[in-house]
C-alpha cells in the first residue's frame, strides 16, 4: 500500500479535515490561524500564593490547550462534568513565526501581536488530578476553554511590558494586577518554550493570571481589559 506524505491536497484526505480555528485581527479583514495554545502556570506571585505555592521556589512550567479551545464569539458554554469553573484573565501572545532555541534577545521578533484571553478551568477536576498525580487536560484543555478577544498587531502597539490587568464579573472587580508583575516575561517564555518545542507561526501563549481567580455561573458577564492591549467581553451560557 502506498502512502502520500506531507500532502495538503483535500482530495487526499480520507475524511474532511477539521475547520481551522481563527481569531479576528483589529482593523483587518484577515484572520489569525490558531495552531497550538501554550499556557504558563502560576506566572504571577500573588496567584501562586493563593493557589498554595511559593513563587520563589518554582521553575516555569507549561500546559497545553488544543486549538479548538480558542473561541472568539463572546460566549463561554458552561462545560459538563464540573460544578466549579474558574475564570483566569491572561494576556495572549500570538506568534507570527516560529523556531527552535530562540534567544531571549530575539524572541519579540517572533511575535505577531497580542490580545486578551481567559484560561477557563474546571477547578474541581484540576484539584482531583493534582491529588492523584494525574495530568490536567480534562480540567484545562476542554472545548471552548480559552475565550479570546481581537488580536492587535505588535506593529500598532509595540510589546507591552506594563499595564493594568482587570477582570470584572457582573460589574464587580474580581481580578486586578499589572503586566509588570509577571515572573517570567514574554521573551523568556518564548525562549524557554523553544528549547522544548519547535514553535510555529499560529501558536498562542497565554501568559498567566493575576490573583483573584474564582467561580463563574451560567448567565455571568465577564469583562476583561488589559491596558494598552484591548478588551474582552464573555457571557457564560
Amino acid at each position: 500500500m502506498s502512502q502520500t506524505q506531507g500532502t495538503t491536497n483535500a482530495a487526499q484526505f480520507v475524511i474532511d479535515p477539521t475547520e481551522r480555528t481563527t481569531l479576528a485581527i483589529e482593523d483587518s479583514e484577515a484572520v489569525f490561524p490558531v495552531n497550538r495554545l501554550f499556557c504558563i502556570g502560576r506566572n504571577y506571585a500573588a496567584h501562586s500564593v493563593e493557589m498554595g505555592h511559593d513563587p520563589d521556589k518554582e521553575h516555569p512550567f507549561f500546559f497545553f490547550k488544543h486549538a479548538g479551545a480558542a473561541r472568539s464569539d463572546g460566549q463561554f458554554p458552561y462545560p459538563p462534568k464540573t460544578a466549579d469553573v474558574h475564570h483566569e484573565i491572561e494576556m495572549v501572545v500570538a506568534l507570527g513565526k516560529g523556531g527552535r532555541d530562540i534567544a531571549v534577545a530575539d524572541a519579540l521578533d517572533h511575535v505577531f501581536g497580542y490580545g486578551v484571553g481567559l484560561d477557563m478551568t474546571r477547578r474541581d477536576l484540576q484539584a482531583e488530578a493534582k491529588k492523584a498525580g494525574r495530568p490536567w487536560e480534562v480540567a484545562k484543555s476542554f472545548d471552548d476553554s480559552a475565550p479570546c478577544g481581537v488580536l492587535v498587531p505588535a506593529s500598532l502597539i509595540g510589546h507591552p511590558e506594563h499595564g493594568a490587568v482587570v477582570l470584572k464579573v457582573n460589574g464587580e472587580v474580581r481580578q486586578q494586577g499589572d503586566l509588570n508583575q509577571m515572573i517570567w516575561k514574554v521573551p523568556e517564555m518564548i525562549a524557554i518554550l523553544s528549547q522544548y518545542f519547535e514553535l510555529k507561526a499560529g501558536d498562542l501563549i497565554l501568559t498567566g493570571t493575576p490573583a483573584g481567580v474564582g467561580p463563574v455561573q451560567r448567565g455571568d458577564r465577564l469583562e476583561g481589559t488589559i491596558e494598552g492591549v484591548g478588551a474582552l467581553a464573555v457571557t457564560v451560557i
